[in-house]
């Protein structure tokens, strides 16, 4: 399957779910805060394991997404695209305005979630646009 600039989407998704899914194994405070969560959660020892845990399936799916990806099987890595896009990114979003307030990050997450999770419901990663 040659490379084509339609792809980087996905490859995009691919890379920063499998890398910031295994951050908070080396330094669940600083991916918790890199995600959104204010210091007062971020700092307390007992959040630590849950953001390690929840992010090891963050992991699974960027793997996922790199395997359909290298094995051709790009309608699959539409399909992720557009529920990680759609129903991860609204959750996301949620939890970070609802943890801290913030607006423009919270309108970032989604806005961008989002954009990758049409991307994937047209099917632009396979080329069924």
């Amino acid at each position: 399957m040659p490379f084509s600039f339609r792809h980087i989407p996905a490859l995009i998704q691919a890379t920063t779910t499998t890398i910031g899914g295994i951050w908070p194994i080396f330094n669940a405070r600083g991916a918790m805060l890199e995600f959104g969560f204010p210091p007062r959660i971020a700092d307390d020892p007992l959040t630590w394991p849950v953001m390690i845990q929840g992010q090891s399936r963050t992991t699974i799916l960027g793997l996922l997404t790199f395997i359909f990806y290298f094995t051709g099987r790009l309608r699959e890595v539409d399909i992720i695209l557009a529920i990680m896009g759609f129903y991860a990114g609204m959750l996301d979003s949620w939890v970070v305005w609802k943890t801290t307030g913030g607006l423009r990050w919270t309108v970032f997450r989604l806005v961008a979630s989002w954009v990758l999770g049409a991307w994937g419901l047209m099917g632009m990663t396979a080329g069924r646009s």
